[in-house]
């Protein structure tokens, strides 16, 4: 997924430092990293568990959660807290996916 990130932005106007997950899931819970946003990647059950988690230990953020696979659908009905979701069949071709991702955070217009 970072490099769907990297081909959304890839002057990096967005995505600024990148670190290891497991350091930073280590620092949200010892409360001395927060964030005001948070976007999850999910393609299975586990990644939404996972932004499950994050919705739980970052309470106050801005929730995007980026559904994608061959059945995105039941995956995106199955969150069941309050996010931001995009929704899209991606498997081969992630154009579409890119196309909401950019849309959603503003990288669409921003080109114009």
């Amino acid at each position: 997924m970072l490099n769907l990130l990297r081909v959304s932005d890839p002057e990096k106007h967005y995505t600024g430092q990148m670190m290891v997950l497991e350091k930073c899931i280590e620092e949200i819970v010892e409360k001395r990293r927060t964030a005001d946003l948070c976007v999850v990647c999910a393609h299975n059950d586990a990644a939404i568990a996972y932004a499950a988690t994050m919705h739980h230990l970052l309470p106050q953020s801005r929730m995007v959660v980026i559904i994608f696979g061959k059945d995105p659908e039941p995956l995106a009905a199955s969150i069941d807290f309050p996010c931001e979701k995009i929704v899209e069949k991606a498997v081969h071709n992630p154009m579409q996916l890119k196309a909401k991702v950019n849309e959603v955070f503003g990288w669409a217009a921003s080109r114009t």
